[in-house]
C-alpha cells in the first residue's frame, strides 16, 4: 500500500499580510471610499483658503492639480472671501482684461473679488453630492435596508440631463470661444418658450440664473445615479468575493 504525501508550499508572512490587507480593504471598502471622496471633493475649497491666507504657492498647486478634473472657468465658479459668490463674464473681464475665452480659466481672483474655488459649480454639485449620497447608502446598509442597484435605464435617464446640459455648454464654448454670446449664454430659446416671464433668469452663468440652477441640478442627479447604481454593485461583488475567500480558507484549513 502506497502512501502519498502532498506537500503544501509554505505561506510567507508577506503573502499572509498582503491577503489581510486586501481582505481588510474589501470589508471596509465603503468607509475607505467615502473618506477618499470627501477629501477629494473638499480639496478645491482649500485653494481660496490658501490664497486668502497669503500662501499663493499652495493655492496655485491646488488649482493646478484640480485643473485635470474641471475647466475652472471663473464665470461658472464660486468665489470665497470676496464681495460676491459669483461674477459675470463682464465683471471678470474688468478685473482681467488681458484674458479672454478659455484663458479665463487661469483667473483665480483678487483680494477684492475673493478667490475662486477650484471646482466649477457643476463639479461642486457632482463631486460634492457623491459622498453625501454615499453616506445615505452607508446608513441604509447599516440599518439593513441597502437598496438594490437601480436599473441601467434609470441610471442613463438620470445622467441624461447632465450630458445634455454639459454637452450643449461645451458646443457653445467651442463655437463662440467663450465670448459669452452663444445660445447657452443668452438662452434666448428659453426666453421664447417661456414668454420672457423672468427677464433676469435667462442670460449668463451667475448666481440664480437658468444655467446656474441647471448645473447644480444635473450634477445632483448624476451623483445620485452613480452612487445608487455603482455602490450596490460594488457591495454585492465585495461580499461575494469575501465569501469565496472565506470558503477557500475553511477548505484549506480542513
Amino acid at each position: 500500500m502506497k502512501v502519498t504525501t502532498q506537500l503544501r508550499a509554505p505561506v510567507s508572512m508577506s503573502q499572509t499580510l498582503a491577503d489581510r490587507v486586501v481582505h481588510g480593504i474589501m470589508r471596509h471598502w465603503l468607509g475607505l471610499t467615502l473618506v477618499a471622496l470627501i477629501i477629494f471633493s473638499l480639496g478645491p475649497f482649500l485653494a481660496p483658503v490658501a490664497m486668502a491666507a497669503g500662501w499663493p504657492k499652495a493655492g496655485q498647486l491646488i488649482y493646478w492639480f484640480y485643473s485635470a478634473f474641471c475647466h475652472q472657468l471663473p464665470q461658472r465658479s464660486w468665489f470665497l472671501f470676496g464681495d460676491q459668490l459669483t461674477y459675470t463674464v463682464g465683471e471678470i473681464h474688468k478685473a482681467a482684461p488681458e484674458l479672454s475665452g478659455w484663458q479665463l480659466r487661469f483667473f483665480n481672483g483678487t483680494p477684492a473679488m475673493g478667490w475662486k474655488v477650484a471646482w466649477s459649480d457643476r463639479m461642486i454639485s457632482w463631486y460634492g453630492m457623491i459622498p453625501v449620497f454615499g453616506v445615505v447608502y452607508a446608513l441604509l446598509r447599516q440599518w439593513g435596508k441597502a437598496p438594490r442597484p437601480i436599473s441601467w435605464r434609470l441610471f442613463l435617464w438620470l445622467l441624461l440631463p447632465l450630458v445634455l446640459d454639459g454637452g450643449t455648454h461645451l458646443l457653445n464654448d467651442l463655437v463662440t470661444m467663450g465670448s459669452g454670446t452663444g445660445f447657452r449664454d443668452t438662452n434666448h430659446w428659453l426666453m421664447v418658450l417661456t414668454g420672457n416671464a423672468w427677464p433676469a433668469f435667462y442670460a449668463g452663468d451667475h448666481l440664480g440664473t437658468f444655467n446656474w440652477w441647471m448645473r447644480l441640478m444635473t450634477g445632483l442627479l448624476g451623483a445620485g445615479a452613480v452612487v445608487f447604481w455603482v455602490f450596490p454593485w460594488l457591495d454585492q461583488w465585495m461580499t461575494a468575493e469575501l465569501a469565496r475567500e472565506e470558503s477557500k480558507s475553511v477548505q484549506a484549513s480542513g
